[in-house]
């Protein structure tokens, strides 16, 4: 299905992500670790059997459910990194509805920036991770 090797990579580096959050990570690590797994196979299930003007507003809707989704977790939880990948997402979002809005294909532009910003909120939620799992190693550790 697909033709690079880079896509792939994602997935593996979502899946390691997610895993790790959830086997080291709070709460919130362990929530942000199942959103970014569940858009990512809804993102792949919506280019498997939408055509491409529907795939593009099913993409709309999943970034804003993701969205939507840290958003609550940065109220309940209140942590900078789950406030940052609700930022990262709310742009990718903003960057969808502009692709659709201005019905402009997807170029090589979009392709960069939705990867980069992709790579960003799995990242925010490996610092976090790291974060939680830190902490809870010194608290083990204190007694």
């Amino acid at each position: 299905m697909y033709q690079s090797v880079i896509p792939l990579i994602g997935w593996t580096v979502t899946v390691l992500v997610s895993g790790l959050a959830w086997w080291k990570g709070g709460p919130a690590e362990r929530a942000s670790g199942l959103l970014i797994v569940g858009a990512a196979f809804a993102v792949w299930l919506a280019h498997l059997l939408l055509r491409p003007a529907g795939a593009n507003l099913a993409l709309l809707v999943i970034d804003g459910a993701m969205a939507a989704g840290f958003l609550l977790l940065a109220i309940r939880y209140a942590n900078l990194w789950l406030g940052v990948a609700m930022l990262l997402q709310s742009t990718q979002f903003s960057l969808h509805s502009f692709y659709l809005v201005t019905e402009k294909s997807h170029d090589r532009l979009y392709s960069i920036a939705n990867n980069l910003i992709t790579l960003g909120v799995v990242l925010c939620v490996l610092f976090g991770t790291l974060t939680a799992w830190r902490r809870a190693r010194k608290a083990a550790e204190a007694g």
